[in-house]
């Protein structure tokens, strides 16, 4: 078995074959994987020329840390450049080229075109051997009237960060409107996905005063709607402006003044509605692979001009790689080929390096890019949301059968002091038990047990499987049923046949039928301080405490055709309907995320 691992299966060592030799390395992109690509390449081959070309000053950048540098988190401006040109030149023997951009690329005769932006008129033809595109990818900018206008900013780079600081700290000294409308100045994020809403969080932290619009009728599209939502509520008990399904119409002068002193912006809305004048606006609605140069080489790119790659992150043209943003890769989870785009910074970070890896090495042993299985994690406020794999939209438009359970455990012991819930949901196949995903959203624990979950899909781990895991426990940082465990055992009982689920969309409508009852198990107390679960929708509903099941089962009407019961989080309503599955005729089902997840959605349906 040792002779698969290490220097045997790729030829590097002591003992291995003579590397390749004179081979010239040209890399479009720097930043995640253009420089990991740059820095492996040297590790493994002493003697290889490198040239990396980057379109802006910066090379290699904190990019995922560049809101908390705006909001002031981060406070020292060299922290966030993690290389420098001369810090690769000095210690990776790369030749950097900064401020260049690559105008062509020639497949054929094995070159690329380039311009230095810094001296007007400047071309230069730089030949390869092996070429590696890491282009990223570009904020969107729709065609929206108004968008060309001062104050308005997407964030891509350090320049871009350092316009935005200069931006706020100079905006009190041009701004009319803060007096007019109250003492803070506003800011509208036009986009709640993850950098929108760090960028909302930051914002706020500088005591803006924020408005977010989102085009979809919930913020943060890979999280479920039922997930989202209790960001949303955070976000709204913080004060922020939240606007969802409503886009943005116009970007408008203040007082209709194009030339006016004061630079704020009014934002229309499609409903028409006008938003407090701006003195400031993000533009996060997303990102697009900068491939045109690419796709003009003859690079094949997909529709959405994604760069297409084999499993070696091997282009259509030989000797020409790709990696990070721009290129659609594997999705795992659902197999048969079928592929998807997701720009993250770890899988660009590694996708860098297999390509050096699979350049230098034996070419009969080259790596394989698995895929991506699209772990992300953001925070907001205090909350942290996290979620790996696919979501409910992505299953159904793929017509992927699948069942879902919400659990809301503590993130450690109950017992020991500051535990906080973790809300999680676990997405799988409902008769096969694979994993299809999972997210959650808490304060605390939360990206540790989406990291479990990411784990276990990868190495094909089942629900079942989840049940079983063995993981950490102490009574401060966990709990002898882990949040992972209790999700698995959930889904477990559920492709067991131990119980049946209604989903917390279809409650409204089952409570209207005739023959259904609602039973509530919470006690009196709680509902008194939390609401009732239902009203109205013609809904019956019964109130017995769980402990007293039993003895007062004789309350559920004979004629009842089917109970769907509930409690505060779900763990009491399962039991419950374990209770009623033995000892009624009546179908029993557990109503899914009980209470906690139904209350925060049940005006969104």
């Amino acid at each position: 078995m040792q002779e698969t691992f290490g220097k045997a299966l790729y030829g590097w060592g002591n003992d291995a074959a003579v590397p390749k030799t004179g081979v010239k390395l040209v890399i479009i992109g720097g930043v995640a994987g253009g420089a990991s690509a740059a820095a492996r390449a040297r590790r493994l081959d002493e003697t290889c020329e490198i040239v990396l070309l980057q379109s802006g000053p910066d090379v290699s950048f904190a990019s995922c840390g560049m809101p908390y540098f705006i909001g002031g988190e981060l406070t020292d401006r060299d922290q966030m450049a993690v290389q420098t040109p001369e810090s690769l030149r000095r210690r990776f023997n790369i030749d950097v080229h900064v401020n260049t951009r690559v105008t062509k690329i020639d497949t054929d005769n094995k070159t690329v075109t380039a311009t230095d932006e810094t001296k007007h008129g400047s071309q230069t033809t730089i030949a390869y051997d092996e070429l590696v595109l890491a282009v990223g990818s570009e904020p969107l900018k729709p065609p929206i009237p108004g968008i060309g206008r001062k104050g308005l900013f997407a964030l891509r780079n350090l320049q871009d960060m350092d316009a935005i600081v200069e931006w706020l700290n100079d905006m009190p000294n041009k701004c009319s409107t803060c007096s007019e409308y109250g003492t803070k100045m506003h800011a509208v994020v036009a986009g709640a996905g993850f950098v929108g809403l760090e960028m909302v969080e930051q914002l706020m932290r500088r005591g803006l005063e924020v408005t977010v619009v989102e085009m979809l009728p919930q913020v943060l599209g890979p999280l479920d709607i039922e997930m989202a939502a209790i960001i949303e509520d955070d976000l709204k008990a913080k004060g922020v402006n939240v606007v969802t399904g409503d886009g943005i119409q116009e970007f408008m002068p203040f007082n209709g003044n194009e030339h006016g002193d004061d630079p704020s912006t009014v934002v229309k809305l499609k409903s028409g509605k006008l938003l407090p004048p701006a003195q400031i606006t993000i533009l996060g609605m997303g990102v697009r692979p900068d491939t045109k140069v690419v796709a003009e080489a003859g690079i094949e790119c997909t529709h959405r001009g994604h760069i297409v790659v084999n499993d070696y992150l091997q282009t259509n043209k030989a000797s020409v790689w790709a990696a990070g943003d721009a290129i659609e890769v594997l999705n795992p989870i659902v197999g048969n080929g079928d592929k998807w785009a997701v720009p993250l910074a770890g899988p660009a970070n590694r996708q860098g390096r297999m390509i050096a890896d699979n350049i230098f090495g034996d070419e009969k042993k080259m790596r394989k890019f698995k895929g991506t299985y699209a772990a992300s994690v953001v925070r907001v406020f205090e909350l942290i949301g996290a979620c790996v794999g696919m979501n409910e939209k992505m299953l159904s438009a793929k017509q992927l059968p699948f069942a879902s359970v919400h659990v809301h455990p503590g993130s450690h012991a109950g017992y020991f002091p500051g535990a906080k819930s973790v809300n999680f949901k676990l997405l799988f196949h409902p008769t096969t038990g694979q994993i299809w995903g999972a997210q959650a959203v808490g304060e605390e624990g939360v990206e540790k047990r989406i990291d479990v979950v990411s784990t276990a899909m990868q190495g094909n781990l089942t629900v079942e499987d989840l049940a079983e895991l063995e993981l950490c426990y102490a009574p401060p940082v966990g709990s002898a049923k882990d949040p992972v465990n209790i999700a698995g055992m959930a889904a477990t009982n559920v492709l067991e046949g131990l119980v049946e689920q209604v989903d917390w969309k279809e409650l409204k409508r089952a409570a209207s039928l005739p023959g259904v009852v609602i039973l509530d198990v919470r006690n009196p107390g709680e509902i008194e301080k939390s609401g009732p679960l239902i009203e109205g929708c013609n809904a019956k509903t019964i109130n017995i405490p769980l402990d007293n099941l039993r003895a007062r089962v004789g309350e559920i009407p004979a004629d009842t055709e089917r109970i769907i019961v509930s409690c505060a989080s779900g763990q009491r309503a399962y039991y419950a309907c374990r209770i009623l599955m033995q000892t009624q005729s009546a179908k029993v089902e557990n109503l899914s995320g009980a209470f906690k997840t139904f209350s925060r959605v049940s005006e969104r349906v």
